[in-house]
């Protein structure tokens, strides 16, 4: 981060050209800015305020960022404007591409699904089998493009992956598991139904599978309208009043797609009311995705390890009460499930983690420097 007192230093009163000694500090993102957003972005990261854009003789960052966009010279404009044509056409086949790839995932899982329902036996097995690698192939596939791409930067430090999957794991099979745990089960492996010894739910693995498409599609949204609300700011913290509307708003707009998507799945496999666990895990999972792609990987992390292990620990501990002498231990999550259900534990959990994760992302998507360009990211 730039040293603050320097930057005073170089704007006192006695210096020439305050802005100067700033530009040459800041030359490599000068040059690389494709327009002043992306300097005022980068500044702001670098600890500059708008109070700080005042000793350089300017209101705010955005003034500031202007005048150093102005006086880089940029002698590759002409060839620029010789590739705009082939970069519009790429830009449409990546459109084409965002708005059909996060349909596969939901395609694929009710494929599956339909499988599972017309086999028996080691057949199911193998559909079963199929069924998860392609889901998971699609699953790769939607989220190395569009809105919710990790760039390759981020990519090796997210490592959310693992602790998204136990999560999906325990929506398939937790709630089955900690209901039979607390009536003495289970008395066999899950057999892929929902009236075995295991109850398997799967209506939560498809209406998670379909939200991929409004979860891509919300994300552009809320990309593509942050960089109109900076466009438009005068100061840092006029951005950040205005963003924070436009992310609750996204959240919200993502939750209502999810909940439409679950009152549809639950009778297309006849099951009954898909628990709000699915909402929760739902809403935490695309926040999380949100701050990881604009480089916030850490809370994302540790909110979701927190809370897979939260889940793992339920049923658990159910468990380790049938140990002589260690019956307390249990005594939380059956008086839990006895007042509210199995379901209790995902909701508590997952809503929870949602909760601290938007309160997260409310104060971190709301800087400029969260928008900048993924080679500039954090």
């Amino acid at each position: 981060m730039t040293d603050l007192s320097e930057l005073d230093r170089g704007a006192a009163p006695g210096a020439a050209d305050p802005v100067k000694v700033l530009l040459h500090r800041h030359r490599e993102l000068c040059e690389r800015a494709v327009d002043p957003l992306e300097i005022a972005a980068g500044l702001e990261a670098h600890g500059i305020t708008d109070r700080t854009a005042a000793r350089f003789r300017h209101r705010d960052v955005f003034s500031l960022a202007e005048e150093l966009y102005a006086r880089v010279p940029r002698d590759a404009d002409t060839a620029a404007d010789a590739s705009a044509a082939p970069a519009r056409e790429g830009d449409h086949r990546r459109s084409v591409a965002v708005l059909l790839f996060p349909l596969l995932p939901g395609t694929l899982c009710a494929a599956a699904l339909i499988a599972l329902a017309r086999t028996h036996g080691q057949t199911r097995l193998y559909a079963a089998a199929a069924g998860v690698v392609a889901v998971a192939l699609a699953l790769r596939a939607a989220l190395r493009r569009g809105p919710l791409a990790l760039p390759d930067a981020l990519a090796s430090r997210s490592a959310t992956g693992s602790w998204t999957c136990w999560l999906l794991v325990y929506a398939v099979l937790g709630d089955g598991l900690l209901r039979t745990a607390v009536a003495g089960g289970p008395d066999g492996l899950p057999d892929g139904t929902a009236g075995g010894d295991w109850p398997v739910a799967l209506a939560p693995l498809l209406a998670l599978t379909l939200a991929v498409a409004p979860a891509t599609w919300t994300a552009g949204l809320f990309l593509t309208r942050a960089r109109r609300k900076l466009a438009a700011s005068r100061g840092l913290e006029d951005f950040a009043a205005s963003v924070r509307p436009v992310l609750l708003g996204a959240v919200a707009l993502f939750l209502g797609a999810l909940a439409a998507l679950v009152a549809l799945c639950a009778p297309f496999l006849d099951a009954g009311p898909v628990s709000p666990a699915v909402l929760a895990l739902g809403v935490l999972l695309f926040v999380a995705r949100l701050l990881t792609v604009h480089g916030f990987t850490h809370a994302p992390r540790v909110i979701l390890m927190l809370t897979a292990v939260a889940q793992v620990l339920a049923p658990a501990t159910v468990f380790a009460a049938r140990l002589p002498g260690c019956a307390a231990l249990g005594a939380p999550v059956e008086a839990l499930t006895a007042a509210s259900g199995p379901s209790a534990v995902p909701v508590l959990t997952c809503g929870a983690g949602a909760l601290i994760l938007l309160v997260h992302a409310s104060r971190t998507l709301a800087r400029a420097s969260a928008h900048l360009r993924p080679e500039q990211a954090r």
